[in-house]
Order: structure tokens, then sequence, then C-alpha cells
């Protein structure tokens, strides 16, 4: 298991406005806690041993909330953003990221091992591994295939009502090698889908961790009420 691990926690969270106004999204509550504390304690149980929060928006309040890491048993300090960097942006900027570490959003609840997540990053020998979920999509209308045949009058070929597709999405959850960070220029923004094909492009290894276990995007409104129906009870913690 990585010893040092990145949280990703500086975004508006325009999505869950008008809360995030003046509540920063990782501190949204599920039950008692707020988000980000659920994740906290999952890394340091994991055996996360140094966070840093990469904060922006509302930082303060993060920085309140949390502290250093004491409750926790583990590290934590602070990177603050004067400017949005995008998701790997920030990277190039922070300390000790010298060894194999994880990055994660801050909104992110979920059953995921990470010690298994980084066990098979270290045999796969990855520079990059993005944790992976099946997402199943529904559309909410009849959808025609036609031959293409006419500008306005075509013939009907086939008819789905409503069908359903399934995705695979990216979790929000990676591990990385230091390596990653000489992609990476300092004070220009970039994000970890452009970081991962710049990887690509140079032909370095990047691999994704499927996982069908329990995850939700709290960043998503329709995710976050069922964080709340849902938690504690999907992780097999008792309630509070």
């Amino acid at each position: 298991m990585a010893s040092r691990a990145v949280i990703l926690a500086g975004g508006r969270g325009t999505r869950l406005a008008p809360y995030t106004t003046v509540l920063p999204k990782p501190l949204m509550p599920v039950g008692d806690r707020a988000i980000l504390e659920i994740v906290i304690e999952q890394l340091a149980a994991s055996g996360v041993e140094h966070l840093t929060l990469a904060v922006g928006h509302l930082a303060h309040l993060i920085e309140a909330v949390v502290g250093g890491g004491e409750r926790h048993g583990l590290r934590i300090d602070y990177h603050r953003e004067t400017e949005p960097l995008g998701t790997a942006g920030a990277l190039a900027t922070i300390d000790a990221l010298d060894d194999t570490f994880l990055v994660m959003n801050g909104d992110i609840l979920t059953t995921l091992d990470y010690g298994a997540l980084c066990a098979a990053h270290s045999d796969a020998g990855n520079w990059l591994t993005i944790a992976s979920h099946r997402r199943v999509q529904r559309t909410d209308f009849g959808v025609l295939h036609t031959d293409g045949s006419g500008a306005t009058m075509q013939r009907l070929v086939g008819y789905e009502e409503k069908p359903e597709h399934t995705y695979t999405v990216s979790m929000g959850i990676y591990v990385a090698e230091p390596e990653v960070l000489d992609r990476i220029v300092q004070n220009e923004r970039l994000d970890i889908p452009d970081l991962a094909q710049a990887l690509l492009a140079a032909g370095e290894p990047v691999g994704t961790y499927l996982y069908d276990g329990y995850w939700l995007d709290i960043g998503r409104p329709d995710d976050y009420e069922r964080a709340s129906a849902e938690w504690p009870a999907a992780s097999g913690t008792p309630g509070r």
C-alpha cells in the first residue's frame, strides 16, 4: 500500500449549488460526518501515513474541520492553489511525491480496497493506474435505427425501447509513480485525462483496475441523494 496520498479538494462543486456556495463539496454531510472525513478514515485504515489536501474554494473551512490529522492517526498538510490548475496540475508543486502515491477526488464514497488497488498497480508495472467502474446509462427514449436513405423520410431498420448501455468510467481514484510528474509543467493547467493521454502517446504503461463494488461520485446530485440514503449501510459500518 502506498503510504503517500493526495486528495483533490479544491473544486467549487457547481453541480451541488446552492449548497456549495457556503460549504465546500468535500464537507457535504453524509449521515453525521463529512464526506472528506470518511475518505480520510479509509485511507488511514489502509496504511496511508502522509496526506496532502489540494485545496482552493473555501479552503479555510476544510482546514478548520480536518486539522493536522491527529484525530485520524496520520499527517495531513495542505497545498493551496492560487489559481485552478486542474486535477493533475497541482501535483507538480506538491512536495515529497518521490515514491508510489495515491491521488483521488475528495467527493468519492466507495468500499474499494486501496491496498488491493496499489498492489495490482505495482504488479502490473504501470506508471499510472486508473480505478474504474462499470456504469449503466439508460436512455429515456425509444431509439430508432434507420437506413439513412433520405433527408426526411427514411426506412426503419430497428427499434430499441429505452436501451441501456454499459460504460467503463473513471472512479476519480488513481495510483501513480513519481515519473509521471515529469509530464507536468509547473503552474500550467493539466487534468488527469490529459496526463493519461500524454503518457499513452509516449508509450508509457497506463492501466485500469476494474472495481464493481460500491462507488458514488458525490459531485452528482443523484449520487449524493443515494449516498445520504444508503451510507453507512453500504459500507458495512454501523449507523451512528
